[in-house]
């Protein structure tokens, strides 16, 4: 397996983004990236709000005045996320209206991560979002693994 992220398409027959990688580092601190609102915009966004619990509610800040929103579903650590996903402001995916699923897979000393996003209402938004998690796991694997993803690209 390679360690950078791939979309693949859904086995399940439904219209999904599904994107996988494996970073080299434990779960727990894995885990920590997803749920830390510190270490969270290390890889992702300008500014987060997390509150990871059950019906815990988190806002992301992105570049471009573009704010992700949603709650909290499942919260097991270090093993899963599952939360809600929407774009303030935005008609045909609005805050809360798509699901997001993390799961962390200890690999030895490293972890695969396996990222479901279901829910979106079209292919333009599956391919946006597809592009979009491929890059953040991307900058993901950096941080986690110690490194520096650099700032947070525009656009």
């Amino acid at each position: 397996m390679s360690d950078r992220p791939e979309a693949t398409p859904s086995v399940r027959g439904e219209p999904v983004v599904e994107v996988e990688t494996r970073i080299d580092a434990p779960a727990e601190v894995v885990f920590e990236y997803l749920t830390d609102a510190d270490k969270y915009v290390r890889w992702m966004g300008v500014g987060a709000e997390l509150d990871p619990r059950p019906d815990g509610q988190y806002q992301l800040s992105m570049p471009g005045r573009n704010t992700a929103v949603g709650r909290y579903l499942v919260v097991d650590p270090p093993r899963r996320l599952v939360l809600t996903w929407g774009w303030e402001g935005h008609p045909h995916l609005p805050p809360g209206s798509s699901t997001v699923e993390i799961t962390l897979e200890p690999d030895g000393e490293g972890t695969i991560v396996r990222l479901r996003h279901s829910g979106l209402p079209d292919d333009e938004l599956r391919q946006q979002h597809r592009g979009g998690w491929v890059r953040y796991l991307g900058r993901l694997s950096v941080a986690a693994s110690g490194g520096d993803p650099g700032p947070e690209p525009e656009g």
